[in-house]
């Protein structure tokens, strides 16, 4: 529902994401607004009717750029330029769209970045950032548009999967955009590997630029489509019995992290993801039904049925006193979240003997016992979460049957492996 107030920093930081885009009008600068997008991404527009701005003209929209990227000072300033434009006749989008034709792929990217981007995860585009910076730009970045054709896309890959690199960092504009803090935005290249899966990602980021041109008419045709990319190889393993044991023992030691422990902890006993248990919000536990509303979840909004172990892991966290929206807060910044659990499980699958292990391996042990136990694939799915399933009443009525008694089934087991209750092989399934 569009609202109308002052656009002011405190207005556009208050401004909360909803399931629809809405959009902020400015009381005092007519055709200036805020869209506020339902990922919590923040774009500043100008409505304008060109020729002079007469009531006959269809009304345009221009976009001046994300919150963050501009201040809303900044994008005030920029609005009372671009009006103050047409009044004397100029179309600023006719004025943008001839300046893209002869646009740089340097240029492409940051144009992504500011208007095809809106409705990404904070995740993806940090990894689209990355990738922009570290490959697309030093390698691509000063060629036009127009120019650029499959075999530069084919030779881009190949140099990616050879190490090849710009060695240069973000600017502080890139950086907001992208989401990078000052500690990541000072990372140099020679923290880029390369490789054939870095090569593979990166040419699907640089494909959806270039979707992303042909949709706003820069060219043509698509010049990604038809390369073929690197085949992914798999990599996935799950914990053994006697490993899940192994493993309990460490985490059950007292000097480890306390919240990075419950996380971890979490992940086995729900099979979620690792951002999907960081981000988890208060009002997202669902005690009576059994399950978690996940709303900013990789594959889109979802609820996943959890079982008794689960929750009762989650239930003190939940109401604990520090004030936080958040399950898991940041004991630095109790409005964020606890973002610590890599570092603290490189000591702990160490201390475990599980070097090879990452986290989302703690997802596929999940399955794992699931199917073991004689859980069907369709439950399974169910367990871990469906993205098409659109109301909460649906999740709770799936959680009443079958999927909620499978989830705290496979919780039970997983809980038990890890106390070493349960008995298993004593070398790792792959």
């Amino acid at each position: 529902m569009d609202r109308h107030e002052k656009i002011t920093k405190r207005s556009v930081d208050a401004a909360k994401p909803t399931e629809k885009r809405y959009r902020i009008r400015d009381t005092e600068l007519t055709g200036f607004s805020v869209r506020v997008m339902p990922s919590g991404v923040k774009v500043y527009k100008v409505v304008y009717r060109a020729n002079g701005g007469g009531r006959g003209e269809t009304p345009k929209e221009y976009t001046i750029g994300q919150h963050g990227v501009f201040t809303p000072e900044e994008a005030r300033k920029e609005a009372e330029r671009l009006l103050s434009s047409v009044r004397l006749g100029t179309d600023p989008q006719d004025a943008k769209a001839q300046k893209r034709k002869e646009m740089t792929v340097a240029e492409l990217c940051d144009f992504y970045l500011e208007e095809g981007t809106t409705t990404k995860k904070a995740s993806t585009l940090k990894s689209d950032g990355y990738r922009i910076n570290r490959h697309i730009k030093p390698l691509l970045g000063k060629l036009k548009i127009s120019e650029v054709n499959s075999s530069h896309i084919e030779r881009f890959l190949r140099d990616v999967a050879a190490g090849k690199h710009g060695g240069r960092k973000p600017s502080k504009v890139e950086a907001k955009r992208t989401g990078l803090t000052a500690e990541t935005r000072g990372r140099t290249d020679s923290n880029v590997r390369g490789g054939k899966g870095t090569a593979t990602r990166t040419v699907i980021t640089l494909s959806g630029i270039f979707t992303f041109a042909v949709k706003r008419k820069l060219r043509s045709d698509h010049p990604c489509r038809g390369v073929e990319t690197y085949k992914a190889g798999k990599s996935e393993r799950h914990l053994s019995l006697e490993e899940l044991k192994r493993l309990g023992q460490v985490m059950d030691l007292s000097h480890w992290n306390a919240t990075a422990v419950a996380i971890i902890r979490c992940l086995i006993l729900t099979g979620c993801r690792k951002g999907e248990i960081e981000h988890l919000r208060r009002d997202a536990v669902d005690f009576s039904n059994h399950f978690l509303k996940l709303s900013d979840s990789k594959t889109g909004p979802k609820v996943v049925p959890v079982g008794l172990p689960a929750l009762e892991l989650l239930r003190p966290y939940v109401n604990a006193s520090v004030k936080s929206e958040f399950v898991f807060p940041s004991a630095v910044d109790a409005n964020k979240p606890f973002i610590g659990t890599p570092k603290i499980w490189t000591q702990i699958k160490l201390a475990a003997d599980l070097p090879k292990t990452t986290l989302h391996d703690l997802r596929h042990t999940f399955a794992s016992l699931a199917i073991e136990d004689g859980k069907t694939l369709p439950i399974i799915g169910k367990i871990l979460g469906h993205s098409d399933i659109k109301t909460t009443e649906r999740y709770a009525h799936l959680t009443d049957t079958s999927a909620r008694r499978a989830a705290n089934d496979i919780s039970v087991l997983a809980a038990n492996a890890l106390s070493g209750a349960l008995l298993g092989p004593s070398t790792a399934r792959h």
